[in-house]
């Protein structure tokens, strides 16, 4: 367990530390509501188990290359990967939604994969982005790329064209709250029609197979429901919701505001609060979001090395250090690395290190 990373060991936020948070010589800080959960409670709350039983089935499909290693260098290398939020890159649909953190690592790889779209100004159509997500995930759904798209476009309009910030940042409402978006639309649904409120919303499985949202009228399109009468009911789909649900405060904060409002209203508002985006966690705040400038640097390093190394050997310095660039060579070179490219190219599986 010593090599271990989940959410709480790599993520503790400044108020447990303030807390009295305490660590052993040599080990992660520890935060007092790890310590006080049952030790089952905490492997399933932290979805352990599953970086496990991922980790023991990559290390048996790559035992051959791994033996010369180590198992010990192997886990270690899973779960670092796990902490850094690269453990999700290409892999199936299945596993990068398999749990909270997976589905924040992907919206963070996303983001930093292909901001360069926002940063260039490019509008795409929501097919154009579903094969960006398909880059990463092969077998990434259409029908959620769909319906992240009607979140901006409002209507069935799947050819119009989106901005990427309006684009991901609807995304990530529909993809991390995927399950409770489909109980909301039951609920919405319900509303209009005027169902018993005390109907039983089931949540679907997490298996990857969501249900189809129910067709919303053109009623509910233009008139929506009592917000205060929604709002009861999504508190009770909160205080029983077993899978990821928006802060119900936050939720609340919303439906304050109006006094009817559509259900594609109450997505774009989610979409659009700030607080949401902040307390899930996985992106930055909309007027930071073409800004990262530890890839770019990283980005621009990974093209001077490529350069260099496409230079061929004859000419290259013979003084150590000089790589094949005379001083003026290089800076030439350094200004013209352009400021966006593309995805820094990080394997999904474990690999040794050089």
């Amino acid at each position: 367990m010593g090599a271990m990373a989940t959410e709480t060991d790599c993520n503790l936020d400044s108020g447990s530390q303030k807390a009295g948070a305490w660590k052993l010589p040599g080990q992660r800080m520890l935060s007092p509501e790890r310590l006080a959960l049952p030790d089952y409670e905490y492997l399933a709350q932290r979805h352990v188990l599953t970086y496990m039983e991922d980790a023991v089935c990559q290390l048996l499909e790559n035992r051959e290359d791994i033996g010369q290693y180590g198992i010990a260098r192997f886990f270690t290398e899973y779960f670092n990967s796990v902490c850094q939020g690269t453990h999700i890159l290409f892999r199936e649909f299945s596993f990068i939604q398999a749990t909270p953190h997976n589905r924040a690592s992907f919206l963070r790889a996303f983001w930093r994969c292909f901001r360069t779209v926002g940063k260039n100004g490019d509008l795409l159509t929501m097919r154009e982005y579903h094969c960006l997500l398909q880059l990463l995930c092969p077998d990434f759904p259409l029908e959620l790329t769909q319906k992240a798209a009607r979140i901006v476009l409002m209507d069935d309009a799947m050819d119009c064209l989106m901005s990427f910030s309006d684009f991901l940042f609807a995304f990530q409402i529909q993809f991390y709250y995927s399950e409770f978006l489909d109980s909301v639309a039951a609920i919405y649904q319900d509303l209009l029609s005027g169902k018993n409120p005390n109907t039983v919303i089931v949540p679907t499985s997490s298996s990857g197979q969501h249900r189809q949202r129910p067709a919303l009228g053109d009623a509910g399109m233009l008139d929506g429901v009592e917000a205060s009468l929604f709002y009861q009911r999504l508190e009770n789909l909160c205080d029983r919701h077993k899978y990821s649900c928006p802060p119900p405060a936050l939720v609340r904060e919303i439906l304050s505001n109006v006094q009817r409002l559509t259900f594609y209203g109450f997505l774009v508002a989610l979409s659009k609060h700030h607080g949401i985006n902040q307390a899930l966690g996985a992106l930055p705040d909309k007027g930071d979001l073409m800004h990262d400038p530890a890839m770019d640097e990283e980005l621009e390093r990974l093209v001077v090395r490529s350069r260099l190394y496409r230079t061929p050997r004859q000419h290259r310095g013979k003084e150590p250090g000089a790589f094949g660039f005379q001083r003026r060579d290089k800076l030439e070179a350094l200004e013209r690395v352009p400021s966006a490219l593309a995805p820094t190219p990080n394997p999904y599986r474990w690999e040794p290190r050089e």
